[in-house]
């Protein structure tokens, strides 16, 4: 063994807990020799991953995109519906066709390279784009994109099964998580130095660097070391909607895994309120929005590595203890806003509670991970993954309506207490979940 592998397997080793990093469980012995290795490139995939996510924002870069090239309004609303969605929602159709392919990890680089490609096509369209057609094409890319984000996800998670063992899954995602989190910082305070509106020119080299991101994506999948696997079990679009079903019906914990999971999207829609409530009560703009990036890169770092561990030894106590977490933090946001007094005039409290809210929400997304891997066998891993994802993205696009109408209805302060609510309900599912550890 060269001197350079074994200073990775003891950095592996380090990093993961793992006094022997050929002790495996549940994958292949090929596939354990190759793990410290593979543990690494995971980690640089997700790195390059992240950076192209948050350089990327449908929630921050892409609004900024459209006021740039003088698109209509009203095509901002549909930026993360899309973006969330249109990752989500298709991921059933193409885990049959995955589930043909020996070797996944090529599928996750084809979206890869597809996502690189269309955040070039992005740049260019904040060079070139103008109008309602610049608008429209922004919005058709985004579709391209998001569609080969859902390619990707689907093939990761499938190859994270075959090539990280169980107990050592959270620690990668947990690390990762941490890793993003130093570069959603850099990115945070990058964005703190623009003005309201960044020119043409800096939006075009952020989202030059995000393709840049997912080629670093693609070209770390590419070198995954892959042990092929078995192609019985494939399935049309229409087969594995009719399988989906059936394991809905049939299976009761993944049906109650799903409860849980919808109900924990509570987490994940509060955190634009929050933001929102701070920028409503501060009037700061991109300055404010500048440090809730800080913070939530910071959170990230601090928070992702801990659930990581907590994931590998109980992914359900996770989930229950983030439920309660999300009910706590919109709850202390709600409550700031009827305080009296100047300092709730800041952004800076809200800054606070959304840096706890991040940490939660880090929990909610490494314990739910955990969970539907540790839970679905080596043969159904892709389509539970598609399926639960799925079921997600339609979800998404209804109770994410249906919060916007009461956001404009209650206001966002009486939102937040609708969202602790369900986070709550989320809580009590999840601790009825069975362990799969």
């Amino acid at each position: 063994m060269s001197e350079r592998e074994i200073s990775q397997s003891r950095l592996y080793e380090w990093l993961t807990g793992d006094e022997d990093s050929r002790m495996c469980k549940d994958i292949a012995d090929e596939a354990c020799n190759e793990q410290p290795r593979n543990f690494f490139l995971h980690l640089f995939a997700a790195l390059g991953n992240k950076l192209a996510d948050e350089l990327s924002s449908a929630r921050l870069v892409l609004p900024w995109l459209l006021g740039v090239i003088g698109a209509p309004l009203w095509m901002v609303g549909l930026l993360v519906p899309i973006r969330e969605a249109g990752a989500l929602l298709p991921q059933l159709f193409v885990a049959g066709f995955i589930r043909l392919k020996p070797q996944r990890k090529w599928a996750w680089v084809v979206g890869g390279c597809l996502q690189a490609v269309a955040a070039l096509a992005l740049a260019l369209l904040a060079l070139f784009g103008q109008g309602g057609l610049g608008g429209g094409l922004v919005l058709i890319t985004l579709v391209a994109l998001s569609l080969a984000r859902g390619l990707s996800s689907i093939a990761t998670k499938d190859v994270l099964g075959k090539t990280i063992a169980k107990q050592r899954r959270g620690n990668l995602l947990g690390w990762s998580g941490s890793v993003a989190g130093a570069v959603t910082l850099a990115a945070g305070g990058v964005l703190m130095l623009f003005d309201d509106r960044p020119g043409e020119l800096a939006l075009a080299a952020l989202l030059g660097v995000a393709a840049l991101g997912w080629t670093v994506n693609a070209l770390c999948a590419a070198r995954i070391a892959e042990v092929p696997g078995a192609v019985e079990g494939g399935e049309n679009a229409w087969s594995s909607i009719k399988l989906g079903l059936r394991l809905l019906r049939e299976d009761r914990n993944f049906l109650h895994f799903n409860l849980s999971r919808a109900l924990l999207l509570a987490s994940a829609l509060a955190l634009p309120y929050v933001a929102l409530l701070g920028q409503q009560q501060s009037g700061a703009e991109l300055g404010g929005l500048g440090l809730l990036i800080v913070v939530s890169g910071l959170a990230g770092m601090v928070a992702s590595p801990v659930w990581g561990k907590r994931s590998d030894a109980s992914s359900r106590s996770v989930l229950r203890d983030t439920g309660l977490g999300a009910a706590a933090c919109c709850l202390l946001g709600a409550g700031i806003a009827w305080l009296p007094g100047e300092w709730t005039a800041q952004v800076w409290p809200y800054a606070l509670v959304y840096a706890l809210l991040v940490i939660v929400h880090a929990g909610v997304r490494l314990g739910r991970k955990t969970y539907l891997v540790d839970m679905a066998g080596q043969d159904k891993r892709a389509l539970y993954v598609a399926l639960s994802n799925t079921l997600t993205g339609v979800l998404m696009l209804v109770v994410g309506g249906m919060t916007g109408v009461l956001a404009q209805w209650l206001g966002t302060d009486w939102l937040l207490v609708v969202l602790a609510v369900m986070a709550l309900g989320a809580a009590a599912s999840a601790s009825r979940l069975p362990e799969v550890e």
